[in-house]
C-alpha cells in the first residue's frame, strides 16, 4: 500500500461519491475517479483498487495524489492535457474556411475534405495535411461545404406577411362547420408500369424487382385537406386545367360541403387558381353562384409550406405512391383505399406555427415600419 497519499474522506465527501455512482449522467473517467477515492478511504491496497476498477495502477497513484495536494473537485476533474500542436496556423484556417465558402474546382459540384486538403498544400508549405485536420477546422468554424440548404423565404415584404398571417389566423381558428377550411393544391404523378413481374418477398429473401420499368403517362392529383377536422379527398385527373380547376370548387361547394354558408379555400398563386376559372367552365349565373360560397386566401408566393395540404400529399407519397403503379384504374383504387382508410382513422394534421411564432421567428425579416425607404 503506497502510504504517501493516503486517502481520508469526510462523511460529506462520501456522501458526495455516492451520491455521484447511484445518480444521473456522468462520463466515464469521473465514475472511476469516484471509485477510487471510495475504495482508497476504505483501506484498499493501489492493487486491489486497480484490479476491481479496471485501471492502471498510475492513474490511482494519479487520483490520490490529486485529491491529498488538492481536494476533491481537483482528483475529479480532468487534468489539461498538453496535446500536440495545431496544424494549421491562424492565418491558415482562415484560408481553408475561405476556400470551402468558395466555388470548388471545375468539374467538381462541391468541396470534399480531400479536396480542401490538397488544396491548402498547394496554397501553402504543408507536404500533407490529413482530411480529419480539414474536418475539425471545419467543424470549429461550423462549416459543411458538402451540404446545400434550401431556403423558401427569399424576401419577406408587406405583401407576404399580409397573406401568411391571413392563412395562420384561418388555422387557429376554432371548427366552424358553415364556414370551414379547406386546403387545396395539386401534385402530378407518373404511372410507372413493371417490365417483368417483381419475385415476393420470402423467408431469408427480400422481395426483387428488376430495374427496367416501362412510362404510362402522367395523371394528376387534385387534393383537399380540412384544416379543422380528420377529412382529405383525392381526385385524379388527365390534366390540371383551369376548367379541371372550376370543377373541383364546384364539387367542393356541391358534393363535399353542401350545408356550409363559406368554403375558405387555402391554395397558392397559380395561374389556373383564380375567380376567373370558373367563369370559364360555367355559364355566369353558374359561376357567381359558386364563388359566392367561396373565400380563396392565397398563400405568399414560394410559401407552399403554409399550404397544409403540402404535408397530406408528402403522407400520401409515402405511404401510397411509394411503389410502382403503371395503371390510371390501379392508382384510383389505391389512392381510395389510403384516403378511406385516413379518414376512418381520423388522421390529422396537427398545425403548430402560429402568426405569433411567425412573428418571433421571423422577427429579423418582418419589413419594419419606421425604416426610411
Amino acid at each position: 500500500m503506497n502510504l504517501r497519499y493516503r486517502v481520508a474522506l469526510s462523511q460529506a465527501e462520501r456522501v458526495e461519491l455516492t451520491a455521484l455512482l447511484n445518480g444521473g449522467k456522468h462520463a466515464a473517467r469521473k465514475l472511476k475517479r469516484a471509485q477510487i477515492l471510495l475504495a482508497a478511504d476504505a483501506g484498499a491496497s493501489d492493487d486491489e483498487i486497480a484490479r476491481s476498477i479496471s485501471v492502471g495502477g498510475s492513474t490511482v497513484y494519479r487520483i490520490k495524489r490529486r485529491f491529498v495536494i488538492g481536494n476533491l473537485e481537483a482528483a475529479l476533474s480532468e487534468e489539461p492535457r498538453p496535446g500536440a500542436q495545431r496544424k494549421l496556423s491562424g492565418k491558415e484556417e482562415a484560408l481553408l474556411v475561405a476556400t470551402a465558402c468558395s466555388k470548388p474546382p471545375a468539374g467538381r459540384a462541391r468541396w470534399t475534405l480531400e479536396l480542401l486538403a490538397g488544396e491548402i498544400v498547394k496554397l501553402t508549405e504543408h507536404a500533407g495535411l490529413s482530411r480529419e485536420t480539414v474536418r475539425r477546422r471545419l467543424a470549429e468554424n461550423e462549416l459543411k461545404p458538402w451540404r446545400k440548404d434550401m431556403w423558401c423565404i427569399p424576401q419577406v415584404d408587406g405583401n407576404y406577411v399580409a397573406r401568411m398571417e391571413d392563412v395562420l389566423d384561418l388555422y387557429a381558428e376554432a371548427p366552424d362547420p358553415k364556414h370551414p377550411v379547406v386546403c387545396f393544391d395539386e401534385s402530378p404523378t407518373q404511372l410507372i408500369g413493371e417490365v417483368r413481374q417483381p419475385i415476393p418477398a420470402a423467408p431469408g429473401q427480400l422481395e426483387r424487382f428488376d430495374c427496367e420499368y416501362r412510362r404510362n403517362g402522367t395523371v394528376n392529383l387534385f387534393v383537399f385537406l380540412d384544416a379543422h377536422r380528420p377529412w382529405r379527398k383525392v381526385k385524379v385527373t388527365d390534366q390540371r386545367t383551369a376548367r379541371d380547376f372550376a370543377h373541383c370548387m364546384r364539387e367542393l361547394v356541391d358534393v363535399h360541403y353542401p350545408k356550409a354558408s363559406s368554403i375558405r379555400v387555402v391554395l397558392d398563386n397559380l395561374s389556373t387558381h383564380s375567380p376567373g376559372a370558373l367563369y370559364e367552365a360555367f355559364p355566369a349565373p353558374e359561376a357567381h353562384r359558386l364563388l359566392s360560397r367561396l373565400e380563396f386566401h392565397y398563400t405568399p408566393k414560394h410559401a407552399s409550406w403554409l399550404n397544409m395540404v403540402e404535408i397530406e400529399i408528402g403522407v400520401l407519397r409515402g405511404q401510397c405512391l411509394d411503389r410502382r403503379i403503371g395503371e390510371r384504374s390501379r392508382l384510383v383504387a389505391e389512392i381510395e383505399a389510403w384516403e378511406r382508410q385516413r379518414n376512418q382513422a381520423g388522421a390529422r394534421i396537427t398545425w403548430m406555427f402560429t402568426t405569433q411564432h411567425a412573428r418571433t421567428k421571423l422577427a429579423r425579416t418582418y419589413p419594419d415600419p419606421n425604416k426610411e425607404s
